[in-house]
């Protein structure tokens, strides 16, 4: 009997850094700052969303520096508004994705997406990276009341696919999908070809995803 393969989307199926500090970018030059971020330094930071890139610029402003009040929330839909005009200039797909997704399909494995990036940016990305089809259903952060690591995201995700969450897992690269995984009392698999690397043991999934190419077996062994 399959299962159902919940994905991460931002870190884990795609490298968006790129997009994503390129946006924070644009919101510190509206201000006068500068680049305050790197797009190869501060990758991790980026998996971390739009207000963690903010708040890593604020911190390296020249002292003295003063932000009017209420800039964070300014900047923060600001950003939002950069990303989406150029939301996969830079982004690609990690090696190896779409083939796995088309052995998990082949499988009778359901597909599904539950991300923190906002639901609209999410669909938007998926279809530019032409994979949005192979998805049943595609959870973000305000699609629910709630986010990530609430459990209830990805419960809604694998119920939205089709599947039971008994007879599913997740695929991350954070520890915010630790935490889901382990709030949903399901397994996870983190990437270990992030920013973070084989850094990401510390968090203790169940197994450390090397390629792509080792998924589609982990499923069989995890979900028969």
């Amino acid at each position: 009997m399959a299962g159902t393969v919940v994905f991460d989307l931002d870190g884990t199926l795609a490298d968006t850094s790129g997009d994503l500090v390129a946006a924070a970018n644009a919101c510190f030059r509206a201000r006068g700052l500068g680049d305050l971020l790197d797009p190869v330094a501060d990758a991790l930071v980026a998996f971390h969303g739009g207000r963690a890139m903010l708040r890593a610029g604020y911190g390296r402003m020249d002292t003295g520096t003063l932000l009017p009040p209420g800039a964070e929330d300014e900047d923060y839909f600001r950003l939002l508004d950069h990303y989406a005009d150029k939301i996969a200039e830079h982004t690609r797909l990690y090696p190896g994705v779409e083939a796995a997704l088309d052995r998990l399909a082949e499988a009778g494995h359901r597909l599904a997406v539950c991300t923190n990036k906002p639901e609209g940016l999410a669909e938007t990305l998926l279809r530019e990276m032409k994979i949005r089809d192979r998805f049943a259903a595609m959870i973000g952060a305000d699609t629910l009341p709630v986010r990530k690591p609430d459990p209830r995201p990805y419960k809604a995700a694998v119920e939205a696919a089709g599947g039971q969450v008994a007879r599913s897992f997740l695929v991350g690269d954070t520890e915010t999908d630790r935490k889901t995984a382990a709030a949903a009392g399901v397994k996870v698999a983190l990437i270990s070809f992030g920013p973070e690397g084989e850094a990401i043991s510390r968090l203790a999934p169940e197994a450390l995803l090397d390629c792509f190419d080792d998924l589609p077996d982990l499923a069989r062994d995890w979900l028969g």
